[in-house]
C-alpha cells in the first residue's frame, strides 16, 4: 500500500504528515501528487470530499520550498509564485485552514483575498512578500486591474471547484487571470463535475493537461447510505418532522432549490419549536458566515440551504444530508450528499421524492 511516507516531499511536510496522523493518501492525492511534483499540469476530477485540496497544498509547497532552498526566496512584494483560485470566500478560508498546519514548518506565507472584504482589507492582506495566494476571481480581477499584484511569477496556478467557479460566470476572471502568469505556468484544476463549460475551460487555458480521474468519479462514494422518502399530495413538513425524530449522528443539512423554499422551511421549523440556520445567497454575508460557524461548531445541528452549500464546504460532522426537494441535475444531486460520507466516513442522505423525480431517480440507479 502506497503511503504519504513514499512521496519525495520535503522532510519537514512529512514531519506534519506524521503529527496530523496522516497516513494512507486518497486515489486522487495517489496519482496528483506525484504528477504535480514532477512539474506537469493535471485536470482532477474526483469525488467531493475524497482529499482534493491536500492534493496540491502538498506539492506548491514542496516546490516553493525547494527553489527557497535553492537560493531563490521571495523577496518582491506582492509577487506570488503559486494562486489558487477558489470560487467562494467560505471555500477560500477553507483552503487557508488546509495549508496552515504545513507552513509552520517550512515558514512559507499564504495570504487570502477573497470576495466579501474590501479593497483595503485585501491590499492590506496582500502587503509584503508571501509565496502563495488564496483567491476569489473577481477580488482578484480588481486588484490586477489596479495593478496593485503581480502574477508574472506565478509557477503554479490551481482552480478549486471549476465547476462551480464557471457556474458563477467567472469564466472570463479566469481567462484573465491565466494569462496574467508567467507563459509555461504549471496548472492544476480539480472538479467534481466536467459540465461543457468547464470542458471549454480545460480546452483554453489547460490544454494538454494529464486527466486524472479518481475511483467513482462523478458517483456516489460507498460509504454513503440512500434512502428514498415518497411524498404525496407535497406534504413535505410532516414527513420531514418524522424523519427529524430518528437519531443522527452529528449535524443535518437539508436542501431546497429555491431562496423561496429556504426561508419558508425554516420559518416552519421554528413554528415547530425546532432550532435551525438558514445558508443561501441573497442575505447579509457576514450573517451567513455566523451561521456556517454555529453549524460547524455544533451549536446547531439544522442548517438549511440553496445548492450554495452544496460546492466544496467541508464540514466534518455532517452525517445527514436530506434532499427536502431533490435537485434538478444530477451533478447538484453528486455535490449536495458529498456534503457527507466524507474522507472514508459514513454519512445518510434522504430524498424526499415525488413523481416528477422519477427521471432522476433512474439515473442515480446507474450510479
Amino acid at each position: 500500500m502506497t503511503t504519504f511516507s513514499s512521496f519525495p516531499l520535503l522532510a519537514s511536510l512529512q514531519a506534519t504528515l506524521v503529527e496530523m496522523g496522516l497516513n494512507t493518501p486518497s486515489d486522487i492525492q495517489l496519482q496528483a501528487i506525484p504528477a504535480l511534483l514532477a512539474g506537469r499540469s493535471v485536470v482532477g476530477v474526483a469525488a467531493t470530499g475524497s482529499g482534493k485540496t491536500l492534493a496540491y497544498v502538498l506539492p506548491i509547497l514542496h516546490l516553493l520550498k525547494t527553489l527557497e532552498n535553492d537560493g531563490q526566496p521571495v523577496t518582491a512584494q506582492r509577487q506570488p509564485r503559486a494562486v489558487v483560485m477558489v470560487p467562494t470566500r467560505e471555500l477560500g478560508e477553507q483552503v487557508a485552514r488546509i495549508f496552515k498546519p504545513f507552513t509552520h514548518t517550512t515558514r512559507l506565507r499564504v495570504r487570502s483575498v477573497l470576495g466579501g472584504t474590501t479593497l483595503d482589507v485585501a491590499k492590506k492582506n496582500i502587503s509584503g512578500a508571501f509565496e502563495v495566494l488564496v483567491a476569489t476571481p473577481g477580488r482578484l480581477v480588481k486588484l490586477l486591474d489596479r495593478g496593485l499584484v503581480k502574477l508574472d511569477g506565478v509557477n503554479l496556478l490551481v482552480f478549486d471547484e471549476a465547476d462551480q467557479m464557471v457556474d458563477q460566470g467567472f469564466l472570463p476572471d479566469s481567462q484573465q487571470i491565466a494569462a496574467a502568469c508567467a507563459p509555461g505556468r504549471q496548472l492544476a484544476m480539480f472538479s467534481a463535475t466536467v459540465p461543457p463549460v468547464v470542458a471549454q475551460l480545460i480546452a483554453e487555458i489547460c490544454s494538454g493537461a494529464e486527466v486524472l480521474r479518481s475511483k467513482g468519479s462523478h458517483r456516489v462514494v460507498p460509504t454513503l447510505t440512500t434512502k428514498n422518502q415518497p411524498v404525496t399530495d407535497g406534504k413535505r413538513l410532516p414527513v420531514l418532522e418524522s424523519v427529524l425524530k430518528q437519531a443522527a449522528t452529528g449535524g443535518t443539512m437539508i436542501f431546497t432549490n429555491t431562496r423561496e423554499q429556504c426561508d419558508q422551511l425554516a420559518e416552519d421549523l421554528k413554528a415547530a419549536k425546532r432550532s435551525c440556520l438558514v445558508y443561501r445567497g441573497s442575505m447579509d454575508k457576514l450573517e451567513r458566515r455566523a451561521n456556517l460557524k454555529a453549524f460547524r461548531d455544533g451549536q446547531v445541528d439544522l442548517l438549511i440551504s440553496t445548492d450554495l452549500a452544496s460546492r466544496g464546504l467541508d464540514v466534518e460532522h455532517v452525517g445527514r444530508v436530506i434532499n427536502y426537494f431533490m435537485p434538478y441535475q444530477m451533478d447538484n444531486y453528486l455535490h449536495r450528499v458529498g456534503r457527507t460520507a466524507r474522507a472514508g466516513r459514513e454519512g445518510l442522505v434522504i430524498n424526499f421524492v415525488t413523481e416528477k423525480d422519477r427521471p432522476l431517480l433512474e439515473m442515480l440507479a446507474d450510479h
